[in-house]
């Protein structure tokens, strides 16, 4: 029986592999490329979403630690980026090519696309991660959103300025949520999630976010107490 067990636990490792690179058309048809890494179709999706300037290169190595943990993941670009770890940010490319606008709102068109792709690949719903702005972005996605399962959420914030205030778009948000941020942005991520319905998980760390990544599955996440 132990030996059954340690397998079943080493099988995501053994079969990481390299990413496949892949493309789908976004909301308004502009091509979005992504880097999927996958293990096995029975194990669940995560849909990877980088940072402000940067491309699906950000999870490069991050996206093999999710693997590690039982994930398949797919890491997309986002209209609104630019290079990292020397992969240019091709939907970017894309939307500048056809005129589009590529704000930080705008990207969230790419991230409904990227669910949808794996939510139809899978017929389960799908974890989302995200950074930065995108990580304020899966945030108001995943509100009474029955294809998202969880939220990972690297230094979410007010990056949309008078468009889009995220802490009342988030009041609703029902689904396990693990935030982690820096030291300094502390104070801003506990702030947003005060209405929330749910109470996220919190990491703090003045060094690299990523290097603290959960280690296991998020728990329900325990109900906020009513009339607080």
């Amino acid at each position: 029986m132990k030996k059954v067990l340690l397998c079943l636990f080493t099988l995501p490792a053994l079969f990481a592999g390299a990413a496949q690179t892949l493309t789908f058309p976004s909301k308004d048809g502009i091509t979005i490329t992504a880097d999927l890494y996958m293990l096995h179709d029975s194990l669940p999706y995560m849909l990877l979403c980088h940072q402000a300037g940067y491309s699906r290169g950000e999870y490069k190595e991050t996206a093999k630690r999710f693997n590690k943990m039982g994930f398949n993941c797919m890491a997309i670009d986002l209209r609104s980026g630019g290079e990292v770890n020397g992969i240019v940010n091709q939907t970017a490319a894309e939307a500048k090519k056809a005129g589009k606008s590529t704000e930080y709102l705008d990207a969230e068109q790419d991230i409904l696309a990227g669910l949808e792709y794996l939510y139809k690949k899978s017929g389960k719903p799908v974890a989302l991660v995200g950074s930065s702005y995108s990580a304020s972005l899966v945030l108001k996605i995943a509100v009474a959103n029955p294809k998202v399962s969880m939220v990972i959420a690297f230094s979410p914030g007010e990056y949309f300025g008078k468009k889009l205030t995220l802490k009342k778009e988030i009041e609703k948000l029902d689904k396990p949520v693990w935030i982690a941020s820096s030291t300094d942005e502390k104070k801003g991520c506990e702030d947003l999630m005060k209405n929330a319905v749910i109470i996220a998980s919190f990491v703090y760390h003045a060094a690299n976010r990523e290097t603290l990544l959960p280690r296991k599955p998020l728990p329900r996440p325990a109900a906020r107490p009513s009339g607080n």
